[in-house]
């Protein structure tokens, strides 16, 4: 199956789960799981949020990220990956004061 995230429509999300700025993404959604492409310009970020009832894993395409995960934080960049397990919390923010954070997002129900 091919997700061609260009053909599905954009959704602006302002204060994405509690954050700052607008977190932009195009979502496939299958009734369970989630399959996002987003982008943050900077000072964006989606806000710390717990995963109560699934995982989340963020592939980062181009830019940089600040992770916020349960008591510390990650940064990555372009082709690394943050994982959040069940039962854990994390954030995700733009870390580079000039250019766009794109990511691609797996939320997957368990």
């Amino acid at each position: 199956m091919v997700i061609d995230f260009e053909n599905i429509e954009l959704n602006p999300q302002p204060h994405f789960k509690g954050g700052e700025g607008v977190a932009q993404m195009r979502t496939y959604f299958d009734g369970t799981n989630k399959i996002m492409r987003g982008r943050l310009d900077p000072g964006s970020t989606i806000g710390y949020h717990l995963h109560d009832t699934s995982s989340e894993i963020i592939f980062i395409v181009s830019g940089q990220a600040r992770c916020l995960y349960d008591e510390g934080h990650e940064l990555l960049g372009p082709g690394q990956c943050h994982y959040c397990p069940k039962g854990h919390s994390h954030s995700l923010i733009n870390a580079s004061p000039s250019e766009p954070l794109v990511y691609l997002a797996v939320v997957a129900e368990q």
